[in-house]
């Protein structure tokens, strides 16, 4: 993942937007309203809002383009738009590769899962810590996933599509809300969010609806961390290699 200075040809915004590898070659550019575009001197589509987030608004209703707020253990909390996502919807890929789950933007990736004879809390508890430790201090979004069936934490909360159009709700917290806010996933008894990842969106993890392990994309450092951890269980994955993890089988 690159930087390059530049305007949004749609909004006019100044900054610096994060350029993506697509998997054909060419570099985009996303600012921080989503708004997607070609890199100079690169063929490819006209300077447009991110179509993957146009087609999200339009099919899902519950998809704001505004922020909204929520109260929650005395204080205010940010729910997240089609805008704070659009760096990586649309851009997995369709399989059983990693990139399924993550965008083929990272350095390095992986998978973690308890192992056996470690408890859910403590592996999550071990996962965050590494994370933490790796990330500067900064707020974390975090995703859950509504199967209809497991806490999404704010059940009121507009959703954001993903994926398959699956819709999460998405809020602006941090690592011990990561910890302490849910009540069970499709994991297990866990509190995992589905989907996090930092403000700087330095790494990204992912647990897709029938898997049972986590995704990870990040730098080669951060997975080295996570995989040194007995108790994280990570393991180092390539981009176009399967992701189920050894002795684990998909629903």
């Amino acid at each position: 993942m690159t930087s390059l200075a530049a305007t949004c040809p749609t909004c006019g915004r100044l900054g610096t937007p994060i350029a993506y590898r697509d998997l054909d070659g060419p570099t985009d550019l996303v600012c921080s309203e989503g708004h997607q575009w070609r890199a100079a001197g690169r063929a490819g589509r006209a300077p447009c809002a991110s179509p993957a987030a146009m087609n999200r608004d339009a099919q899902d209703a519950t998809t704001r383009t505004a922020p909204m707020d929520v109260n929650k253990d005395g204080r205010t909390w940010r729910i997240g738009t089609a805008s704070d996502v659009a760096w990586l919807a649309g851009r997995t890929t369709q399989g059983f590769s990693v990139t399924t789950a993550i965008p083929p933007v990272f350095e390095a990736y992986g998978t973690f899962h308890p192992p056996e004879g470690v408890g859910l809390d403590a592996h999550e508890r071990a996962v965050v810590d590494e994370l933490v430790s790796c990330t500067p201090d900064q707020p974390w979004w975090l995703g859950f996933l509504d199967t209809g069936a497991h806490d999404v934490v704010f059940p009121h909360a507009p959703r954001v599509s993903l994926y398959w159009d699956w819709p999460y709700v998405l809020v602006e917290a941090g690592p011990e809300q990561a910890l302490t806010w849910r009540t069970g996933h499709m994991r297990g008894d866990g509190t995992l969010p589905d989907l996090f990842f930092p403000a700087d969106r330095s790494w990204l993890v992912s647990a897709l609806w029938d898997d049972t392990w986590t995704d990870i994309g990040a730098s080669a450092a951060v997975l080295a961390a996570l995989a040194r951890n007995p108790l994280v269980n990570a393991r180092l994955v390539g981009p176009d290699e399967d992701a189920c993890p050894p002795g684990l089988t998909r629903d």
